[in-house]
């Protein structure tokens, strides 16, 4: 796993569990008075990180992070809250998570078709897509494809271990990737919906504690 921290000296922390394939460039319009770590590239779960100075610490987990979370997140000290964006704990779920017809479509991203993808799949209109082109994850993607095996393998392993409890979910109306009617049920009073928005909705916000 890696990580990315930004210091802004509070004694509240934001954890940011981020989603396959990213890294910390993609939420760099977000701006925040809490100390934030973002972390990504879920190909193992080891973090060497000292979370005890924080009194408050606030999880938000994105897509594929939410099943990361999910295992991870009830160890943290002092964890006061945990928000679901975009994902559901039961990540490999054929129902509930990404279908297989979808995972197919992560591995058969290319040079000659991911910007395609990203039309599709991750932003509503092309002011997103210019946006969302600009703030790229800067990974590779033999690291991309790594993680996604990893990820499967991990979910496979500590189905067992998944608190699917979180205390709020946002989703967009029009994730491809994540099917809305089934969101709804699962999350049900907890859900708020993110109108005329797709799989990448951190433009709809200013902060990572609007979120919160």
């Amino acid at each position: 796993m890696q990580y990315f921290f930004q210091n802004h000296q509070s004694s509240d922390l934001i954890v940011f569990f981020a989603g396959w394939g990213c890294d910390e460039n993609q939420f760099v319009n977000l701006h925040d008075h809490k100390d934030i770590l973002i972390l990504y590239d879920y190909q193992d779960l080891s973090l060497n990180f000292d979370f005890t100075r924080y009194a408050n610490i606030y999880v938000i987990a994105y897509s594929a992070g939410v099943f990361v979370a999910s295992v991870m997140a009830d160890k943290l000290p002092n964890l006061c809250r945990k928000v679901a964006v975009c994902g559901n704990p039961y990540l490999f779920d054929e129902t509930l998570g990404i279908s297989q017809a979808t995972v197919q479509v992560f591995k058969g991203i290319t040079l000659d078709n991911y910007l395609e993808f990203r039309r599709r799949y991750m932003v509503f209109d092309d002011d997103e897509y210019e946006r969302y082109n600009q703030l790229q994850s800067l990974r590779t993607f033999e690291s991309c494809a790594n993680e996604l095996t990893a990820l499967q393998k991990m979910y496979n392993e500590s189905r067992a271990l998944i608190n699917p409890s979180f205390d709020k979910a946002i989703v967009a109306e029009n994730d491809l990737i994540f099917n809305l009617p089934a969101q709804q049920e699962f999350y049900q009073t907890k859900l708020q919906i993110i109108k005329n928005a797709k799989h990448h909705i951190f433009f709809r916000f200013k902060s990572f504690a609007d979120l919160l």
